[in-house]
């Protein structure tokens, strides 16, 4: 069998493969926090002919999917108005937890800060995961008649009788190698021994970090850049297809030749 017909179908299997990851990105153009995947290619063995020159001369074997990572570059911020909708301007991720869980089990990473205020008073993401301050606790505002969120993630609770009190401050994590992590679903983000091994817990201003509040952080997906891609996959697609019929005629010409 023709070497370049195994080429080829290694070749289609892999545009395919970017193909999905380029799906998945314009699917979520509009999904809060999502970060955008990206696809890498490597070549596959190769076949030594001959060791007699110079140089060896060799012929490879077709290609292989390398890496496929997440870009953590930050997205663009969308105002809401909406005291609860924050964003994380800089590194670093919201903690949130199962309500499930007990512990520090359960606890997941997330930019996707369009949070809400539960009957009980608890801050709490669309999916009803707590949200965490910086030493690890649920977040309760349901003593406060208003409160308001700072830049630095503090939470000022205002009272009925008008006094203010100084609250919780949002807790942010910022692991050590943020394209380890691994998509849970949900826009939440499990941590692995590749990302760091444990979550950290902190404030913001001791990661670097501010928070904006009545803002979201939208997708960082350029569809200018993800259709400029999707071309150059089906183009890439259809030369490895060409490839394999191409093939598949001259075997079809051998095949013809007792004739």
């Amino acid at each position: 069998m023709l070497r370049s017909m195994y080429s080829g179908v290694s070749g289609m299997k892999n545009f395919q493969t970017k193909l999905d990851v380029i799906g998945n990105n314009v699917s979520n153009v509009n999904t809060v926090g999502y970060k955008k995947s990206t696809v890498n290619f490597q070549d596959l063995l190769s076949q030594n002919m001959s060791n007699s020159g110079a140089n060896p001369m060799q012929v490879g074997l077709g290609s292989s999917t390398a890496t496929i990572g997440v870009n953590h570059n930050g997205g663009s911020l969308m105002s809401t108005g909406v005291g609860t909708d924050l964003s994380m301007m800089g590194d670093g991720f919201f903690i949130v937890q199962d309500p499930e869980a007990q512990g520090t089990a359960g606890r997941y990473l997330t930019r996707a800060g369009n949070f809400t205020v539960t009957a009980g008073g608890e801050l709490v993401t669309a999916q009803g995961y707590k949200v965490l301050d910086s030493v690890g606790n649920a977040i309760d505002v349901s003593e406060y008649d208003s409160f308001t969120i700072n830049r630095s993630g503090e939470i000022t609770g205002k009272m009925a009788d008008g006094s203010i009190i100084a609250g919780q401050s949002i807790g942010v994590s910022n692991p050590p190698n943020p394209e380890g992590l691994r998509k849970f679903g949900g826009s939440l983000y499990e941590m692995t021994g590749a990302a760091g091994g444990a979550i950290t817990i902190g404030s913001a201003a001791a990661n670097n970090t501010e928070i904006g509040s009545g803002m979201l952080e939208m997708s960082n997906v350029d569809l200018t850049e993800e259709f400029t891609e999707m071309i150059i996959a089906q183009r890439g697609f259809q030369a490895n297809s060409r490839s394999v019929t191409t093939s598949d005629e001259i075997l079809q010409e051998i095949m013809n030749l007792k004739r």
